[in-house]
């Protein structure tokens, strides 16, 4: 028989955005295909985006998923700017571009490894293309939610027509930015006109990293929109098990001595640097709450010198104490999420950290600041899974006495309790779901594979 033998591996090339929120989601996949099945699969980025991820891949993967270098021009960027991480916003056209200019590189790849199938990122069209014209079948995989890519979606397509779940919607001052995002070009390319072509590229099926329990609706809105079968692959959210964190850890330690549920996590992911307005305010907001806390705070490359206690409000750690514990850079968010102390996650609402919240049963405190983040937000509120902090003014303003607000509602008051109760239940059925959803995934990849070689074959006589 000709076709290809059910038993032997199947060969992945994955490439996702320069971007860590992408990066991660991608090694989870791979880590979740090569437990379902006898998938080999090569992960390609940069090398400054490799050297992060490496150290987050358990030995015992080793033999089944492997990195791939793809090096950049860095006549116009140097090499350790090949990434989303510390890259100062004025020169994110400047790494668009870098990377379209790179599907040379890309292409020898593909032509090296000859992989069997493709599962490529919303930004980059020349990807599948390049897929296409080695007879390699290429399938998108986006790591935002459902929500936003159907509001894009519907954004571009039908721009004069009312979305048709009005749960999800922009406030006026998100929709100038969410405009610009759509619209802002890079290469002579708009971020609209990439993820069109996208979507229109991949064949048959788009994957997104979300579950059918939290997005049904805008997952099939989302299939209507694209003329796609959209599969979702599941929260994909790091096995706490894998982060690197002593236990007896001084975090670890803190988050012991507190009570059940009585502590907010704080953290704006690796990406957002909070200004010294946001930090005052939400400082202020913490204190009021009486709540104890973990916040994880982070300043750009360029601001590595800040010191803590210059942006925060004078005597703040003297009046908060024993109350309150303050990270800088980086905190293992997963561990902390599992901690039963942990009752509440003030969160900036990337589509990764709300998953991570849903998946340990936690409520959040949506306070959402750009990008995906709104969307992401008001979809926390349309699940019952968290409560958003609401702003003030044109401009969307935070205000310290309706942080602590929402973070009493929810830690301490009784609609907190219902919230808690509801985050606890998604979670229950989200993770009932997760081998079922991931299944449907290895099934749908299998059938392109094979329907591929059953093609050359066919060309081939």
């Amino acid at each position: 028989m000709l076709y290809p033998d059910q038993n032997r591996s199947i060969s992945i090339l994955m490439l996702p955005w320069l971007g860590h929120g992408h990066i991660s989601p991608f090694l989870e996949l791979a880590k979740k295909l090569t437990s379902h099945r006898d998938f080999h699969i090569f992960i390609c980025s940069t090398p400054v985006n490799l050297s992060s991820i490496k150290p987050k891949l358990p030995k015992k993967y080793s033999h089944c998923i492997e990195f791939v270098e793809l090096h950049l021009p860095h006549d116009e960027l140097p090499p350790h700017y090949h990434t989303t991480n510390g890259l100062p916003p004025h020169l994110m056209p400047t790494l668009k571009k870098a990377f379209d200019m790179s599907s040379d590189n890309f292409s020898h790849i593909l032509k090296t490894l000859k992989p069997d199938l493709l599962v490529y990122d919303f930004l980059q069209p020349w990807a599948p293309s390049l897929a296409l014209s080695h007879n390699i079948p290429a399938v998108e995989f986006t790591t935002t939610s459902a929500s936003l890519m159907s509001l894009w979606f519907h954004h571009l397509k039908n721009p004069n027509v009312q979305f048709p779940y009005p749960s999800i919607y922009l406030r006026d001052y998100e929709i100038k930015e969410f405009s610009n995002l759509i619209e802002s070009s890079a290469n002579g390319i708009t971020n609209g006109e990439r993820v069109l072509l996208c979507s229109h590229r991949s064949r048959n099926i788009i994957l997104v990293k979300t579950s059918g329990e939290i997005e049904s609706k805008c997952v099939d809105y989302l299939s209507k929109l694209t003329e796609k079968k959209i599969v979702p692959v599941g929260s994909l959210v790091q096995d706490p098990m894998d982060q690197k964190v002593d236990e007896e850890s001084s975090i670890i330690k803190w988050l012991n001595e507190r009570e059940r549920a009585s502590v907010v996590l704080v953290s704006f992911g690796s990406e957002y640097f909070l200004s010294k307005e946001e930090i005052q305010e939400i400082a202020l907001g913490l204190e009021l709450s009486q709540v104890s806390f973990i916040w994880v705070i982070r300043f750009p490359t360029e601001e590595k010198s800040t010191r803590v206690e210059d942006v925060l409000p004078k005597g703040f750690g003297e009046r908060v104490g024993e109350r309150g514990m303050i990270v800088e850079d980086w905190a293992p968010q997963a561990k902390i999420l599992k901690h039963s102390s942990v009752g509440g996650f003030v969160s900036h609402c990337g589509w990764s950290s709300v998953l991570e919240s849903i998946k340990f049963g936690v409520p959040i405190i949506a306070m959402p600041m750009q990008l995906d983040q709104p969307v992401n937000a008001r979809l926390v509120e349309e699940v019952g899974v968290g409560v958003e902090v609401i702003r003030t003014g044109g401009g969307g303003s935070l205000q310290r006495q309706e942080v602590a607000k929402v973070i009493i509602d929810v830690v301490v008051e009784k609609i907190g309790e219902g919230v808690r109760i509801k985050a606890l239940e998604l979670r229950d059925n989200m993770k009932k779901k997760e081998d079922e959803e991931m299944d449907g995934v290895v099934e749908e990849l299998m059938q392109l594979c094979t329907a591929t070689t059953r093609e050359s074959i066919r060309n081939y006589f």
